[in-house]
């Protein structure tokens, strides 16, 4: 069983409402080792592999994020001195990193009822690298495999709906960091085989240590999680059309009647073939 201190009453009290460490056993896998996740980034699509430069500000513009000019391969093979980060994607697609996957999750799954759409993603980054401040629509388990890095996560609360909305909109996951919140976020030192649970839509950013770092990013998604992005999305809309709507969360059969409400006009652009 690769997860260790997974507390059923820990997890039980704080899964997705707070983050909180863990212990996992996959420090020493032979998946991780850079070769093999070179190898790895051969096979994989060309979108399911994001790289820029490393050296970045917590509040980083997407559209102007710099690259290295390297190519992927010698990104991963030069990783110690070429002040890049990148994420492979959807990694799960290769049966040794599902395997890995599904041993993490398989523990997880008694815990979190309805857990479905299991993806994996490795993060490799240079020393000293940094990701921008940003938000995350899965349940998150970020395992750390090689190297050290400090991330630094704040409580959903503290985003404004609007900014949520445009997330589930489609805009960029970066935002915009805001130095007065920085006492309302908990900092995890991550070390080979310490791992963290990152809630939905808490907002984090990530400072690399001195040495090249691998990270195994496990998520999942739930129905439960699933109906609170769609009524994200229809608040979005409807602040667009000049309403005020009620925060996600703040009344439930409120939430509720936006969702069906949702769910039925996606059944039908669906059956006329829109969506």
């Amino acid at each position: 069983m690769p997860l260790r201190e997974l507390s059923p009453g820990r997890f039980t009290a704080d899964f997705n409402r707070r983050p909180f460490a863990i212990k996992h056993d996959l420090a020493q896998h032979p998946a991780f080792a850079l070769e093999r996740l070179v190898e790895l980034a051969r096979k994989l699509p060309a979108d399911a592999v994001e790289y820029n430069a490393g050296d970045l500000p917590l509040t980083q513009d997407p559209k102007s994020t710099p690259r290295t000019g390297l190519s992927v391969e010698e990104t991963i093979q030069r990783i110690t001195e070429c002040k890049s980060w990148m994420v492979l994607k959807r990694v799960e697609v290769d049966p040794t990193y599902k395997q890995a996957l599904d041993d993490c999750l398989d523990q997880i799954e008694p815990l979190a009822p309805g857990m479905r759409t299991r993806r994996a993603f490795i993060f490799i980054s240079s020393p000293g690298s940094v990701t921008p401040y940003h938000i995350d629509h899965e349940y998150n388990f970020l395992l750390q495999i090689r190297g050290t890095k400090q991330m630094t996560i704040f409580d959903p609360a503290v985003l404004p709906e609007e900014a949520i909305e445009r997330f589930y909109r489609g805009e960029h996951r970066n935002l915009v960091f805001d130095q007065s919140l920085a006492d309302k976020a908990q900092t995890f030192d991550l070390s080979p085989g310490d791992g963290v649970h990152v809630p939905v839509n808490a907002p984090h950013y990530v400072l690399n240590g001195p040495a090249a770092s691998v990270s195994f990013s496990i998520t999942f998604r739930t129905p439960e999680g699933d109906r609170r992005s769609a009524v994200y999305q229809v608040n979005d809309r409807l602040r667009r059309a000049g309403l005020a709507p009620r925060p996600v969360g703040k009344t439930p059969l409120v939430d509720r009647a936006k969702y069906l409400g949702y769910a039925l006009y996606a059944r039908a652009q669906k059956r006329l073939g829109r969506g």
